[in-house]
């Protein structure tokens, strides 16, 4: 029987969840939920479902199981706090919160109630990186000594008056909004990190948060790892994440498109693959799923959400224990950041007048 959720931020990511939702045989969308009464009203119009512009009464529609949270970062706490007190499941878009603290804390309150929590970190629905996953957990390339994880995009390009994502305490920034999705993947191989050291925040075209994260991360079992990510950078024609790791016996490379894997045979070689180099595509690496937007792997969070309710066996995909390890290795990078003067507060930047014209001075704190 399908779940019956409700849509909350009719947004970007608000509409697509939406559009997905509305699809599925896992979910049934009964309302949906904005502070827009504009967008609210024309989408009641034409999709049919019911909107309820106060967040406290959309909670209280009888027969509601689980909600879709697609709203700015500063309002998941308070909003998955609630639905969770109601008893209803949480699907989250990410960041889950600005504290790793707060993370975790929803995380025991939902798992003591038996709820399924999921955050939207899709990259690990990627078939791409979901086999890096799986040659990991086998062993493949013998011991892991280092690894890396890259974001790349042309977001911030010139400077402008910036949306809520370019806000400072607003969770926006390069940081929040893009060094998020490769580090959840390193996250999900290796752990929450012990280390972090060399961090920088570097800000070009915004005037408040970063638009470029690099640091150095120490894992256990003498993981090293960089990340390097970048939201303005003009040489890519959208966000481009890429995971390389470098063991023992042999080395992974992967992004969206393409899994590259070179194997010495000092380890176990998994079915499929062979001394030497293999390269598998998404397209063989994909399972189908049963509506598409966007990618594959929008669609498959949101199945996945579905399926776990109806199993009633608690989270088993992006859980918010699993997204808390993210925000706390986000914060592991500003404190780094902070510590060696390589940001200022939150990323910010501040524009003082030179003979040249308007220059970003970072602050140092």
């Amino acid at each position: 029987m399908a779940v019956n959720v409700a849509v909350i931020g009719l947004g970007k990511m608000g509409i697509s969840h939406l559009a997905i939702a509305n699809a599925l045989s896992q979910l049934n969308v009964t309302a949906i939920c904005d502070t827009s009464e504009i967008v609210g009203n024309v989408l009641q119009k034409y999709t049919k479902l019911p909107f309820i512009s106060d967040f406290d009464k959309l909670l209280d529609q009888p027969g509601l199981e689980a909600v879709i949270v697609a709203t700015p970062t500063t309002t998941h706490d308070w909003m998955a706090r609630k639905a969770i007190d109601k008893g209803l499941h949480v699907f989250c878009e990410k960041p889950l919160t600005l504290s790793s603290a707060v993370s975790r804390e929803l995380a025991a309150s939902a798992e003591a109630k038996g709820l399924v929590t999921q955050v939207g970190y899709h990259n690990r629905f990627i078939g791409t990186f979901r086999e890096v996953k799986k040659l990991l957990d086998a062993g493949a390339i013998g011991k892991v000594s280092h690894v890396q994880g890259e974001a790349y995009g042309p977001v911030v390009l010139k400077p402008a008056k910036p949306t809520w994502r370019g806000k400072a305490g607003a969770g926006g920034g390069c940081l929040y909004d893009y060094a998020a999705h490769p580090l959840n993947l390193l996250n999900w191989y290796f752990g929450e990190p012990e280390a972090c050291s060399g961090a920088m925040l570097k800000s070009g075209f915004s005037t408040e948060v970063d638009d470029e994260v690099y640091a150095a991360l120490g894992f256990a079992n003498g993981v090293t790892g960089q990340i390097s990510v970048n939201w303005s950078d003009p040489s890519v024609r959208k966000m481009t994440t890429r995971i390389t790791i470098w063991g023992t016996a042999g080395r992974i490379y992967a992004d969206r498109q393409e899994i590259q894997v070179f194997l010495t045979g000092n380890a176990p070689i998994p079915e499929g693959y062979k001394e030497g180099w293999t390269v598998n595509y998404i397209t063989d690496l994909t399972p189908p799923v049963s509506f598409y937007l966007r990618g594959e792997e929008y669609s498959a969070q949101l199945e996945a959400f579905g399926d776990a309710i109806a199993e009633g066996k608690g989270s088993r995909e992006n859980s918010f224990f699993s997204s808390a390890e993210t925000d706390a290795t986000i914060e592991m990078i500003r404190a780094s950041a902070a510590g060696s003067g390589s940001v200022g507060s939150f990323g910010a930047t501040e524009l003082v007048p030179r003979k040249a014209g308007l220059v970003g001075r970072i602050l140092g704190r």
